[in-house]
């Protein structure tokens, strides 16, 4: 580990510090999210609607809004990446080392192993 993170770690967090990396987390999963919408807008651009039941104005009406749900569940359960590299990037803007990989692991809420969580893409 680190000496950086290693004092990060050790080094309790002012509230206001908490909160600012509380923010700068949820921006990045909604980035994500809204990353994740685009593409998925995009995937479903050329597909015709399967008839009787299919298709129509209120289909198109609501599309966006599912294609928003099902990118909120992909963040939710781990996402694809992004969030936690716009997080690492976000938090080094505002002069603030990243919490080691081990304490991110511990006091994250969501027990399911995720993409996330594993090492591939990190930054030594």
């Amino acid at each position: 580990m680190s000496a950086v993170s290693s004092n990060a770690a050790a080094t309790p967090m002012t509230p206001q510090e908490a909160l600012t990396r509380q923010r700068i987390k949820d921006t990045a999963k909604a980035f994500e999210a809204n990353f994740l919408s685009t593409a998925i807008s995009g995937m479903f651009e050329g597909v015709k609607p399967d008839a009787p039941f299919g298709g129509g104005e209120g289909e198109e009406a609501f599309r966006s809004f599912l294609n928003e749900a099902m990118a909120k569940q992909i963040v939710h359960r781990g996402g694809v990446g992004l969030a936690a590299t716009v997080e690492r990037e976000m938090l080094h803007l505002q002069g603030l080392a990243p919490v080691s990989h081990a304490v991110s692991a511990l006091t994250n809420s969501n027990p399911t192993p995720s993409f996330q969580q594993s090492t591939y893409g990190r930054r030594p």
